[in-house]
Protein backbone atom coordinates (compact mmCIF):
# COMPACT_ATOMS: atom_id res chain seq x y z
CA UNK A 1 0.00 0.00 0.00
CA UNK A 2 1.52 3.24 -1.19
CA UNK A 3 1.86 6.06 1.55
CA UNK A 4 0.15 9.32 0.78
CA UNK A 5 2.46 11.72 0.90
CA UNK A 6 2.48 14.23 3.75
CA UNK A 7 0.46 17.77 3.22
CA UNK A 8 3.06 20.58 4.01
CA UNK A 9 1.52 23.09 6.70
CA UNK A 10 0.55 26.28 6.29
CA UNK A 11 2.85 29.70 7.45
CA UNK A 12 0.35 29.77 10.53
CA UNK A 13 0.70 26.37 11.42
CA UNK A 14 4.62 26.61 11.39
CA UNK A 15 4.41 29.86 12.97
CA UNK A 16 2.23 29.25 15.79
CA UNK A 17 4.04 25.58 16.60
CA UNK A 18 7.54 27.68 16.60
CA UNK A 19 5.38 30.32 19.17
CA UNK A 20 4.01 27.11 21.43
CA UNK A 21 7.24 25.13 20.93
CA UNK A 22 9.29 28.89 22.62
CA UNK A 23 6.18 29.00 25.99
CA UNK A 24 6.49 25.01 26.38
CA UNK A 25 10.30 25.71 26.89
CA UNK A 26 9.44 28.86 29.20
CA UNK A 27 7.21 27.38 31.06
CA UNK A 28 9.39 24.34 31.75
CA UNK A 29 12.55 26.77 32.34
CA UNK A 30 10.23 28.64 35.11
CA UNK A 31 8.98 25.49 36.55
CA UNK A 32 12.63 24.47 36.96
CA UNK A 33 13.67 27.68 37.95
CA UNK A 34 10.38 27.92 40.76
CA UNK A 35 11.28 24.48 42.22
CA UNK A 36 14.99 25.42 42.73
CA UNK A 37 14.90 28.58 44.13
CA UNK A 38 11.11 29.41 45.67
CA UNK A 39 11.18 27.41 48.60
CA UNK A 40 14.41 27.86 50.00
CA UNK A 41 13.69 31.55 49.28
CA UNK A 42 10.02 31.40 50.76
CA UNK A 43 11.31 29.08 54.27
CA UNK A 44 13.65 32.05 54.79
CA UNK A 45 11.17 34.76 54.52
CA UNK A 46 8.92 32.70 56.68
CA UNK A 47 11.53 32.33 58.76
CA UNK A 48 12.20 35.73 59.15
CA UNK A 49 8.53 36.30 59.86
CA UNK A 50 7.29 34.29 62.05
CA UNK A 51 10.31 33.23 63.56
CA UNK A 52 10.96 29.00 63.99
CA UNK A 53 7.60 27.23 62.89
CA UNK A 54 6.31 23.40 63.78
CA UNK A 55 7.55 21.37 60.56
CA UNK A 56 3.59 20.42 59.97
CA UNK A 57 3.02 24.38 59.32
CA UNK A 58 6.06 24.19 57.26
CA UNK A 59 5.14 21.65 54.93
CA UNK A 60 1.75 23.03 54.33
CA UNK A 61 3.10 26.72 53.70
CA UNK A 62 5.31 24.34 51.35
CA UNK A 63 2.18 22.69 49.70
CA UNK A 64 0.54 25.92 49.57
CA UNK A 65 3.70 27.51 47.94
CA UNK A 66 3.42 25.16 45.15
CA UNK A 67 0.07 24.73 44.63
CA UNK A 68 -0.23 28.66 43.96
CA UNK A 69 3.17 28.52 41.68
CA UNK A 70 1.54 25.67 39.33
CA UNK A 71 -1.83 27.50 39.33
CA UNK A 72 -0.19 30.80 38.24
CA UNK A 73 2.19 29.03 35.89
CA UNK A 74 -1.29 27.38 34.07
CA UNK A 75 -2.85 30.23 33.62
CA UNK A 76 0.52 31.92 32.73
CA UNK A 77 1.29 29.37 30.34
CA UNK A 78 -2.82 29.17 28.43
CA UNK A 79 -2.64 32.98 28.66
CA UNK A 80 0.54 32.36 26.65
CA UNK A 81 -0.88 30.03 24.36
CA UNK A 82 -4.33 32.55 23.27
CA UNK A 83 -1.47 34.97 22.62
CA UNK A 84 0.86 33.08 20.40
CA UNK A 85 -2.41 32.07 18.53
CA UNK A 86 -3.37 35.58 17.90
CA UNK A 87 -0.42 36.72 17.09
CA UNK A 88 0.25 34.12 14.62
CA UNK A 89 -3.15 34.47 12.48
CA UNK A 90 -2.63 38.02 12.64
CA UNK A 91 0.61 37.94 11.66
CA UNK A 92 0.20 35.30 8.88
CA UNK A 93 -2.67 37.33 7.54
CA UNK A 94 -0.78 39.85 7.03
CA UNK A 95 2.54 38.12 5.60
CA UNK A 96 -0.04 35.89 3.31
CA UNK A 97 -1.33 38.22 1.11
CA UNK A 98 1.92 39.88 -0.28
CA UNK A 99 3.16 36.49 -0.67
CA UNK A 100 0.62 35.62 -2.92
CA UNK A 101 1.16 38.81 -4.34
CA UNK A 102 4.69 37.65 -5.59
CA UNK A 103 3.83 34.03 -6.04
CA UNK A 104 1.14 35.06 -8.48
CA UNK A 105 3.27 37.44 -10.01
CA UNK A 106 6.15 35.43 -10.43
CA UNK A 107 4.09 32.81 -12.23
CA UNK A 108 3.08 35.33 -14.30
CA UNK A 109 7.01 36.35 -15.26
CA UNK A 110 7.80 32.82 -15.97
CA UNK A 111 5.03 32.73 -18.50
CA UNK A 112 6.33 35.30 -20.56
CA UNK A 113 4.16 38.61 -19.14
CA UNK A 114 7.24 40.49 -18.47
CA UNK A 115 5.04 43.75 -17.47
CA UNK A 116 3.85 42.28 -13.55
CA UNK A 117 4.55 44.75 -11.06
CA UNK A 118 3.81 44.33 -7.39
CA UNK A 119 2.87 47.01 -4.77
CA UNK A 120 4.83 47.19 -2.20
CA UNK A 121 3.35 45.86 0.54
CA UNK A 122 4.06 48.09 3.79
CA UNK A 123 4.41 45.27 6.06
CA UNK A 124 8.32 46.08 6.73
CA UNK A 125 10.96 46.84 5.01
CA UNK A 126 12.21 43.42 4.18
CA UNK A 127 8.93 42.85 2.04
CA UNK A 128 8.80 46.38 0.53
CA UNK A 129 12.58 45.60 -0.68
CA UNK A 130 11.88 42.41 -2.29
CA UNK A 131 8.98 43.64 -4.03
CA UNK A 132 11.52 46.85 -4.99
CA UNK A 133 13.82 43.73 -6.22
CA UNK A 134 11.02 41.71 -8.26
CA UNK A 135 9.72 45.04 -10.36
CA UNK A 136 13.50 45.44 -10.92
CA UNK A 137 13.47 41.93 -12.19
CA UNK A 138 10.71 42.06 -14.36
CA UNK A 139 11.84 45.29 -15.80
CA UNK A 140 15.04 44.37 -16.61
CA UNK A 141 13.64 41.00 -18.25
CA UNK A 142 11.26 43.17 -20.22
CA UNK A 143 14.09 45.36 -21.90
CA UNK A 144 16.21 42.05 -22.75
CA UNK A 145 13.37 40.59 -24.52
CA UNK A 146 12.23 43.70 -25.81
CA UNK A 147 16.02 44.04 -27.36
CA UNK A 148 15.92 39.90 -28.33
CA UNK A 149 12.80 40.20 -30.39
CA UNK A 150 14.25 44.07 -32.21
CA UNK A 151 17.97 42.19 -32.26
CA UNK A 152 16.14 39.15 -34.27
CA UNK A 153 14.10 40.75 -36.54
CA UNK A 154 17.29 43.57 -37.34
CA UNK A 155 19.76 40.62 -37.79
CA UNK A 156 17.06 39.08 -39.97
CA UNK A 157 16.55 42.13 -41.89
CA UNK A 158 20.05 42.78 -42.15
CA UNK A 159 20.94 38.72 -43.51
CA UNK A 160 17.93 39.38 -45.88
CA UNK A 161 19.09 41.54 -48.14
CA UNK A 162 22.63 40.10 -49.14
CA UNK A 163 20.97 36.66 -49.15
CA UNK A 164 18.23 37.87 -51.86
CA UNK A 165 21.20 39.18 -53.75
CA UNK A 166 22.91 35.96 -53.95
CA UNK A 167 19.96 34.07 -54.30
CA UNK A 168 19.08 36.45 -57.44
CA UNK A 169 22.65 35.71 -58.66
CA UNK A 170 22.62 32.28 -58.43
CA UNK A 171 19.25 31.94 -59.88
CA UNK A 172 20.55 33.97 -63.20
CA UNK A 173 23.91 31.50 -63.31
CA UNK A 174 21.39 28.57 -62.92
CA UNK A 175 18.44 29.23 -65.38
CA UNK A 176 21.81 31.16 -67.93
CA UNK A 177 20.85 34.71 -67.60
CA UNK A 178 24.02 35.49 -66.14
CA UNK A 179 27.71 34.87 -67.41
CA UNK A 180 29.58 33.83 -64.64
CA UNK A 181 32.00 36.66 -65.09
CA UNK A 182 34.41 38.29 -63.15
CA UNK A 183 31.81 41.15 -62.07
CA UNK A 184 29.58 38.77 -60.94
CA UNK A 185 32.03 36.85 -58.64
CA UNK A 186 33.21 39.61 -57.28
CA UNK A 187 29.49 40.63 -56.35
CA UNK A 188 28.57 37.28 -54.87
CA UNK A 189 32.28 37.36 -52.75
CA UNK A 190 30.91 40.92 -51.30
CA UNK A 191 27.96 39.75 -50.39
CA UNK A 192 29.37 36.77 -48.27
CA UNK A 193 31.94 38.82 -46.83
CA UNK A 194 28.95 41.10 -45.73
CA UNK A 195 27.43 38.15 -44.17
CA UNK A 196 31.00 37.34 -42.63
CA UNK A 197 31.43 40.66 -41.03
CA UNK A 198 28.12 40.81 -40.05
CA UNK A 199 28.41 37.46 -38.12
CA UNK A 200 31.88 38.36 -36.27
CA UNK A 201 30.22 41.80 -35.45
CA UNK A 202 27.22 40.14 -33.73
CA UNK A 203 29.42 37.49 -32.08
CA UNK A 204 31.57 40.09 -30.88
CA UNK A 205 29.24 42.84 -29.31
CA UNK A 206 27.63 39.82 -27.61
CA UNK A 207 30.98 38.80 -26.16
CA UNK A 208 32.09 41.95 -25.05
CA UNK A 209 28.59 42.87 -23.24
CA UNK A 210 29.10 39.28 -21.52
CA UNK A 211 32.76 40.42 -20.42
CA UNK A 212 34.02 37.32 -21.98
CA UNK A 213 36.43 39.79 -24.67
CA UNK A 214 39.95 39.39 -23.45
CA UNK A 215 41.62 42.12 -23.40
CA UNK A 216 45.43 42.98 -22.88
CA UNK A 217 46.06 46.38 -21.58
CA UNK A 218 49.13 47.85 -21.37
CA UNK A 219 50.23 51.56 -19.91
CA UNK A 220 49.66 53.45 -23.51
CA UNK A 221 49.55 57.06 -24.31
CA UNK A 222 46.00 58.17 -25.40
CA UNK A 223 47.88 60.62 -27.54
CA UNK A 224 49.49 58.03 -29.48
CA UNK A 225 46.60 56.11 -30.28
CA UNK A 226 44.39 59.16 -31.11
CA UNK A 227 47.18 59.75 -33.39
CA UNK A 228 47.65 56.76 -35.12
CA UNK A 229 44.25 56.46 -35.67
CA UNK A 230 43.61 59.71 -37.74
CA UNK A 231 46.53 58.48 -39.84
CA UNK A 232 44.93 55.54 -40.50
CA UNK A 233 41.71 56.99 -41.55
CA UNK A 234 43.14 59.90 -43.29
CA UNK A 235 43.51 58.47 -46.83
CA UNK A 236 40.08 57.65 -46.81
CA UNK A 237 39.15 61.23 -45.72
CA UNK A 238 41.68 63.36 -48.20
CA UNK A 239 39.36 61.09 -50.58
CA UNK A 240 36.38 62.41 -50.40
CA UNK A 241 37.54 65.96 -49.46
CA UNK A 242 36.66 65.81 -45.68
CA UNK A 243 39.59 68.07 -43.43
CA UNK A 244 40.89 65.79 -40.28
CA UNK A 245 42.61 67.05 -38.07
CA UNK A 246 44.22 66.12 -34.53
CA UNK A 247 44.78 67.30 -31.22
CA UNK A 248 46.73 66.07 -28.20
CA UNK A 249 47.08 67.91 -25.10
CA UNK A 250 50.57 67.58 -23.44
CA UNK A 251 51.69 65.91 -19.91
CA UNK A 252 48.28 63.50 -20.79
CA UNK A 253 48.66 60.49 -18.54
CA UNK A 254 48.68 57.01 -19.83
CA UNK A 255 46.23 54.75 -19.42
CA UNK A 256 45.57 51.01 -19.03
CA UNK A 257 44.26 49.83 -21.86
CA UNK A 258 44.52 47.61 -25.17
CA UNK A 259 45.91 49.57 -28.02
CA UNK A 260 44.25 47.19 -30.74
CA UNK A 261 40.48 47.82 -28.97
CA UNK A 262 40.97 51.26 -28.34
CA UNK A 263 42.56 51.66 -32.20
CA UNK A 264 39.36 49.40 -33.48
CA UNK A 265 36.72 52.52 -31.37
CA UNK A 266 38.76 55.18 -32.66
CA UNK A 267 38.66 53.69 -36.07
CA UNK A 268 35.15 53.25 -36.35
CA UNK A 269 34.23 56.56 -34.72
CA UNK A 270 36.23 58.17 -37.59
CA UNK A 271 34.86 55.91 -40.26
CA UNK A 272 31.37 56.71 -38.90
CA UNK A 273 32.19 60.92 -38.83
CA UNK A 274 33.65 59.97 -42.56
CA UNK A 275 29.83 58.33 -43.53
CA UNK A 276 27.93 61.46 -41.98
CA UNK A 277 30.12 64.21 -43.48
CA UNK A 278 30.06 65.91 -46.60
CA UNK A 279 33.03 67.12 -48.62
CA UNK A 280 34.55 69.89 -47.76
CA UNK A 281 33.72 68.89 -43.36
CA UNK A 282 35.78 68.81 -40.95
CA UNK A 283 36.26 66.20 -38.32
CA UNK A 284 38.40 66.75 -35.41
CA UNK A 285 40.03 64.04 -32.84
CA UNK A 286 41.06 64.93 -29.66
CA UNK A 287 42.77 64.00 -26.48
CA UNK A 288 42.58 65.76 -22.87
CA UNK A 289 43.28 65.20 -19.57
CA UNK A 290 40.08 66.00 -17.21
CA UNK A 291 40.64 68.33 -14.32
CA UNK A 292 41.11 66.15 -11.52
CA UNK A 293 43.66 63.79 -13.11
CA UNK A 294 41.91 60.66 -12.61
CA UNK A 295 40.72 60.14 -16.17
CA UNK A 296 41.35 60.92 -20.16
CA UNK A 297 38.51 62.30 -22.61
CA UNK A 298 39.08 61.40 -25.79
CA UNK A 299 36.13 63.13 -28.19
CA UNK A 300 35.78 62.88 -32.07
CA UNK A 301 33.61 65.93 -33.67
CA UNK A 302 32.07 66.26 -36.97
CA UNK A 303 30.00 68.88 -38.50
CA UNK A 304 28.17 66.82 -40.66
CA UNK A 305 24.98 65.23 -40.72
CA UNK A 306 24.06 65.66 -36.55
CA UNK A 307 21.43 63.43 -35.11
CA UNK A 308 18.02 64.61 -33.87
CA UNK A 309 16.89 64.36 -30.53
CA UNK A 310 14.44 61.55 -30.46
CA UNK A 311 16.91 59.16 -32.12
CA UNK A 312 20.12 60.47 -29.69
CA UNK A 313 19.42 58.15 -26.76
CA UNK A 314 19.10 54.93 -29.12
CA UNK A 315 22.53 55.74 -31.33
CA UNK A 316 23.96 52.98 -29.48
CA UNK A 317 21.40 49.75 -29.44
CA UNK A 318 21.95 46.98 -32.12
CA UNK A 319 20.87 47.65 -35.63
CA UNK A 320 19.65 50.87 -34.92
CA UNK A 321 19.06 53.03 -37.31
CA UNK A 322 17.81 56.86 -37.50
CA UNK A 323 15.86 58.37 -41.09
CA UNK A 324 18.70 61.25 -41.09
CA UNK A 325 21.77 60.61 -39.19
CA UNK A 326 22.21 56.36 -39.58
CA UNK A 327 20.45 55.46 -42.18
CA UNK A 328 21.28 52.49 -44.27
CA UNK A 329 22.19 54.53 -47.28
CA UNK A 330 25.22 55.70 -45.51
CA UNK A 331 26.74 52.11 -45.68
CA UNK A 332 27.53 50.06 -42.29
CA UNK A 333 25.78 47.41 -40.46
CA UNK A 334 24.14 49.23 -37.97
CA UNK A 335 26.47 47.61 -34.69
CA UNK A 336 29.51 49.27 -34.92
CA UNK A 337 28.80 51.92 -32.13
CA UNK A 338 27.41 49.50 -30.49
CA UNK A 339 30.81 47.57 -30.43
CA UNK A 340 32.44 50.51 -29.84
CA UNK A 341 30.03 51.38 -26.76
CA UNK A 342 30.87 47.63 -25.42
CA UNK A 343 34.55 47.69 -25.72
CA UNK A 344 35.15 50.57 -24.16
CA UNK A 345 32.60 49.51 -20.93
CA UNK A 346 34.91 46.89 -21.18
CA UNK A 347 37.68 49.02 -20.14
CA UNK A 348 36.10 50.93 -17.36
CA UNK A 349 35.22 54.22 -19.31
CA UNK A 350 32.10 55.36 -20.67
CA UNK A 351 31.10 55.92 -24.25
CA UNK A 352 28.51 59.04 -25.03
CA UNK A 353 26.86 60.61 -28.02
CA UNK A 354 25.63 64.63 -28.21
CA UNK A 355 24.55 66.35 -31.11
CA UNK A 356 22.14 69.95 -31.48
CA UNK A 357 19.99 68.32 -34.08
CA UNK A 358 20.47 67.75 -37.81
CA UNK A 359 22.72 69.64 -39.63
CA UNK A 360 24.79 70.47 -36.65
CA UNK A 361 27.33 67.65 -36.94
CA UNK A 362 27.96 65.29 -33.79
CA UNK A 363 30.38 64.55 -31.17
CA UNK A 364 31.57 60.87 -29.53
CA UNK A 365 33.16 61.38 -26.01
CA UNK A 366 35.23 58.46 -24.66
CA UNK A 367 36.35 58.62 -21.08
CA UNK A 368 39.05 55.88 -20.13
CA UNK A 369 40.54 56.19 -16.20
CA UNK A 370 43.95 57.16 -16.03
Amino acid sequence: MTRRPRRPRGLAARLLTAQLLVIAAGAVTLVLAALAAGPPLFRAHVRMALGTVSPALERHLDDAFAAAAGIALGIGAAVAAVTAVAVSLLITRRLSRPLRDLSGAAAAVAAGDYTTRIRAPGVGPELDTLAGAFNTMAAGLAATETTRRRLLADAAHELRTPLATLDAYLEGLADGIRVPGQDTWDIMAAQTGRLRRLADDIALVSRAEEGRLPLHKVAVSPGGLVTAAVDGARPGYDAKGVHLTAHAGGGLPDISADPDRIGQVLAGLLANALRHTPPGGTVCAAAEALPDGKAVRVTVTDNGDGIAAEHLPHVFERFYRADTARDQAHGGSGIGLTIARALITAHGGALTAASAGPGTGARFTITLPA
